[in-house]
């Protein structure tokens, strides 16, 4: 079921602070940070980790300190983004097109 909900992806930027905000019908979400600083965060499915994002060219690097450390690496490109997770050796892809 959750491989067909079809969620927004918004991130916006306003004077340095970033908001990255993920509605579905579903759960929605929203996180906002400053390049480089440590944040608290509680992830959708209820875990309270510390997360720092960066960003490489057209990539937004989060990395997530917990139990155990994750990181999602948002590639942007003109006609879509691609979400890579990793925990540990799993590894998941998501990739969202850009509406018009």
């Amino acid at each position: 079921m959750g491989s067909s909900v079809s969620p927004v992806v918004e991130l916006t930027e306003n004077n340095g602070l970033y908001t990255l905000k993920t509605t579905s019908a579903f759960k929605n979400s929203e996180i906002k940070f400053k390049l480089g600083e440590e944040f608290d965060e509680e992830t959708p499915d209820g875990r309270k980790v510390k997360s720092v994002c960066t960003l490489d060219g057209n990539k937004l690097v989060q990395l997530q300190k917990g139990e155990k450390e994750t990181t999602i690496e948002r590639e942007f490109t003109p006609t879509e983004m691609k979400a890579v997770m990793k925990v540990d050796d799993i590894v998941c892809t998501r990739v969202y097109k850009i509406q018009e």
